[in-house]
């Protein structure tokens, strides 16, 4: 089934730094509504696109709108801009990139730091560190200072395109999961489903999971789900144990990350989901990080049933993020797939 790759451009393309989700929630809308019974929005700015089922029991999937980006703390004499990290970086992926200041109105910068011709040997061997880094906007001071103020938000700039089996861009974490979200909401949207089906598009997550904890919180779901990219390590100089996932292996099923040992009965349900529907999958060992899927699970009385679909991703948190176009479908149809059938399991101890 080949994916609408116009619509998760537009997903991925848009701005979304944590806290500042506004541009992305706005496609979210526009997008979920006429595919559901009731849109909410709470007060965090987590959207709940919500579809009734025909028994009293609730399953939450969680999908994050934020991406990594930054915030503006400081604008030098100079106009040049400093800033402070929202969500994980490896700095050295900082060199050489642009970036677009949301502030009055957009402004394109340059992540700049000390020239190599200039630096000492010393310097030349050092790490990177974040602190090394500002924004060059090429304007003067007075302009910048006019057009922009701390507290703005920053995002990377960067295309989408297709390349090879692939898509690559900037926020495929977690942008795919936003666009496998309203893609199985379409599937669902003719449907009858056993439970009520809370779609909910979450907020904050790269800076600890805070919108999905509240939205479990007002839901108390009795399954969940989470719903975010994991790690592909399919690269040269990677041993086997080393991989995680591989891109085109199918979609993964999360067994346990660094937050969450998913529930057993879910990791078996999915599994089970998977083979009844010929849909090839992977499972899922990260040891560090986490998602929503943390929230979902323990953020309610008695927690959830929850588990987790990822789906492999190459070049975490850099612009150049990639994953399998077959893999984002597979996601779609597992995940479609587990919403309907939750009432056919076993769930007792």
């Amino acid at each position: 089934m080949a994916i609408n790759l116009e619509l998760l451009n537009k997903i991925c393309t848009a701005p979304g730094a944590p806290g500042f989700e506004q541009e992305i929630r706005k496609i979210v809308l526009k997008e979920v509504k006429p595919l559901v019974d009731e849109v909410e929005i709470d007060n965090m700015g987590n959207v709940y696109a919500i579809k009734r089922g025909k028994k009293d029991k609730k399953v939450m999937v969680g999908a994050h709108m934020d991406e990594i980006g930054f915030i503006v703390t400081h604008i030098d004499d100079n106009g040049f801009v400093r800033f402070h990290t929202l969500g994980g970086f490896d700095p050295k992926t900082l060199t050489a990139q642009r970036v677009i200041i949301h502030g009055k109105e957009d402004v394109v910068g340059v992540m700049a730091s000390k020239p190599i011709h200039v630096m000492t040997p010393e310097e030349r061997n050092k790490v990177a560190k974040t602190k090394d880094y500002f924004i060059d906007t090429g304007m003067s001071a007075e302009k910048v200072k006019e057009l922009i103020k701390i507290g703005d938000p920053v995002t990377r700039e960067r295309e989408f395109i297709e390349m090879g089996d692939c898509v690559n861009g900037k926020s495929l974490d977690n942008r795919l999961a936003v666009f496998i979200l309203i893609e199985t909401l379409k599937q669902l949207k003719e449907k009858s489903i056993p439970y009520d089906f809370y779609a909910v598009f979450t907020v904050q997550e790269e800076v600890g999971i805070r919108g999905a904890n509240v939205a479990a919180l007002r839901i108390k779901p009795d399954f969940g789900f989470g719903l975010d990219t994991t790690i592909a390590f399919d690269l040269p100089g990677a041993s086997p144990h080393e991989m995680i996932t591989k891109l085109g292996e199918g979609v993964a099923i999360k067994i346990m990350d660094a937050s969450t040992i998913c529930d057993f009965r879910m990791v078996d349900y999915m599994k089970k989901i998977a083979h009844e529907n010929k849909i090839k999958w992977q499972p899922e060992i990260l040891t560090a990080g986490g998602t929503d899927t943390a929230g979902i699970q323990r953020m309610t009385e008695g927690g959830s049933i929850a588990g987790a679909i990822s789906i492999p991703t190459r070049h975490l948190h850099q612009v150049i993020e990639m994953a399998n176009k077959d893999d984002i479908d597979r996601a779609i149809q597992l995940l479609s797939a587990c919403i309907t059938k939750l009432d056919t399991y076993d769930w007792s101890f």
